[in-house]
């Protein structure tokens, strides 16, 4: 379980590190190091996704480590609730940056002959703070669209054992 301790409410996240191994893993190792404490949502499109895990609350982009493979072939959608790895182009390009889906998006699933966005886990508890960072009004910022006004900061993200 991953605990995201935002400025809004906590956020209880549920890895599927069968489905989507090295997805998994390679987010619980940015986790456990640290590197989404003081990150911010930075992209918020109410009625599709909610995005962080790449910049602090000025818009300065966190140094990440290397890409790892697509696992959007693992047979887990893109539905409400269901967390995914943020890409490029490239279907290999993914580091940090995840986005949580607000509503089901089929679009995003891979298709056979296209690669789609990895989902590698989802919101067990805390779909109302998520919620209510979709409600945050937006606007551009450093050449980014869609960021909160208000940054909705990750205070603090870590592992809870039990």
């Amino acid at each position: 379980m991953i605990i995201f301790e935002t400025t809004l409410g906590e956020i209880h996240i549920e890895l599927n590190p069968k489905e989507a191994p090295l997805t998994a893993q390679n987010f619980l190792e940015y986790v456990t190091a640290g590197f989404y404490d003081g990150l911010i949502f930075h992209r918020v499109i109410p009625g599709f996704v909610i995005q962080g895990g790449g910049f602090d609350a000025q818009m300065n982009q966190r140094k990440t480590r290397h890409p790892i493979k697509n696992e959007s072939d693992n047979g887990l959608k893109n539905a409400r609730g269901t967390l995914s790895m943020a890409r490029t182009n490239d279907p290999n390009s993914a580091t940090a940056q995840f986005f949580i889906n607000l509503v089901d998006n089929p679009a995003l699933d891979h298709q056979s002959g296209r690669p789609g966005y990895a989902v590698f886990a989802k919101v067990v508890k805390g779909m109302d703070v998520v919620d209510n960072i979709a409600k945050t009004p937006t606007g551009d910022a450093h050449g980014h669209a869609d960021v909160p006004l208000t940054p909705v900061v990750i205070e603090r993200a870590s592992q809870k054992t039990d």
